[in-house]
C-alpha cells in the first residue's frame, strides 16, 4: 500500500478507506490525458497516485466539516474514529501524496495538484461564507463549484497532459477542458437531489444539510417572494420535516429548476467536448469523450 504509515490505528485507518475507494474516475482522466499525447511515464503513474490520495484526504476531512456519517454507503472515517484522528489521517494523506512528488522531482505536477488544494480550500470556504444567508448569486455558485470540484479534475487532466507531452499548450487545453467536465459533473450530482428513481442518494439530501444547488438557487432567484421566504425558513428551519422538504422538491420542480439546471450541464458537455476536439484524434480522445458521457448521463 503506497499511503502505509508507521503505526497501527493509521493503518487500520487507510486499510478501511482503501478497501472502499470509489469510482477512480480522477486516475482514468489522467492516464486518457497522458495517451491523448503520447505514452504514459512514470511521472504519469506518480500523478494519477496523487490525485487519488489528494481526493481522498479532501474527502476525509470534508465529513469532518460536513459532519457526515456516511461515505459511499458505508460509516465514514469520521463516525468511526472521530475528528482528530479524521483530521490526522487527512494531513497525512495530503503529505504523502505531495513527498511522492517532491523525491521523484516532479515539480511541474505537484504545482498543478497544489494549486487544485488551494483552490478546492477556497471553495469550501467561500461555500460556508455564503450558505448562512441562502440567498446565493449563480455566479457565485459556479465560482464555488469550479474551486471545490471542478478544479482536481482540471488539474488530473492537465497533469496527465503535462507527465506525456511536457507542453504547457497540451497541459491547459486539458485543464480547461477537465474544469468544464467537473462542473458539468456537479451539476448532475446536484440533480440526483430530485430524482425519483433510485440513484444511491436519498431525495432530498441536500436540503436537509442545507446546500445550494444550482436547481434550488435558480428556483430561488425566480419565484415570487411569499414562496422563496417559506423555501428559505424550511431549508434553514425545517430541514428534517419529510413533508416539507418534499414540498420544497415540487417547488423546484414547478419552477422549472430542474429544467434549467439540466440545460447547463449539457452547456458545460458540449463546451468540454469542444476543447476536447482540438486535441489528437485517436481511440484516447474517444475515451476521454465516453467518460464526459458518462459523467452526465450516470445513474449515482
Amino acid at each position: 500500500m503506497a499511503v502505509k504509515g508507521q503505526t497501527p490505528l493509521l493503518n487500520s485507518i487507510l486499510r478501511y478507506i482503501v478497501k472502499r475507494k470509489g469510482k477512480q474516475l480522477r486516475p482514468m482522466f489522467v492516464f486518457l490525458s497522458a495517451k491523448l499525447f503520447g505514452s504514459p511515464t512514470e511521472a504519469t503513474y506518480r500523478a494519477a497516485s496523487l490525485v487519488e490520495i489528494l481526493h481522498t484526504a479532501t474527502l476525509v476531512h470534508d465529513d469532518v466539516v460536513d459532519d457526515s456519517l456516511e461515505r459511499r454507503g458505508f460509516f465514514s472515517v469520521y463516525a468511526l474514529w472521530k475528528n482528530k484522528a479524521s483530521v490526522l489521517v487527512g494531513d497525512y494523506l495530503l503529505a504523502k501524496g505531495l513527498m511522492l512528488s517532491l523525491e521523484n522531482h516532479d515539480y511541474r505536477i505537484l504545482h498543478i495538484l497544489t494549486d487544485a488544494v488551494k483552490k478546492m480550500s477556497e471553495g469550501e470556504l467561500l461555500q460556508l461564507e455564503k450558505a448562512r444567508s441562502l440567498n446565493l448569486k449563480e455566479d457565485i455558485y459556479y465560482e464555488i463549484i469550479q474551486n471545490k470540484t471542478a478544479s482536481l479534475l482540471a488539474s488530473a487532466c492537465s497533469a496527465g497532459a503535462w507527465s506525456a507531452s511536457e507542453n504547457d499548450d497540451n497541459a491547459e487545453k486539458m485543464r480547461l477542458f477537465g474544469e468544464k467536465t467537473g462542473i458539468a459533473f456537479q451539476i448532475k450530482d446536484d440533480l440526483f437531489d430530485y430524482a425519483s428513481e433510485d440513484v444511491g442518494k436519498p431525495t432530498g439530501n441536500d436540503i436537509k444539510e442545507k446546500k445550494m444547488t444550482l436547481p434550488l438557487i435558480y428556483t430561488l432567484n425566480n419565484t415570487d417572494k411569499s414562496t422563496k421566504q417559506k423555501v428559505i425558513n424550511i431549508v434553514k428551519n425545517n430541514n428534517n420535516d419529510k413533508k416539507k422538504v418534499a414540498w420544497v422538491l415540487d417547488v423546484v420542480k414547478e419552477s422549472g429548476g430542474i429544467d434549467y439546471a439540466t440545460e447547463k450541464m449539457y452547456a458545460y458537455k458540449k463546451e468540454a467536448l469542444e476543447v476536447l476536439m482540438q486535441c489528437p484524434d485517436n481511440e484516447y480522445r474517444k475515451g476521454l469523450q465516453d467518460l464526459v458521457e458518462y459523467v452526465t448521463e450516470r445513474k449515482y
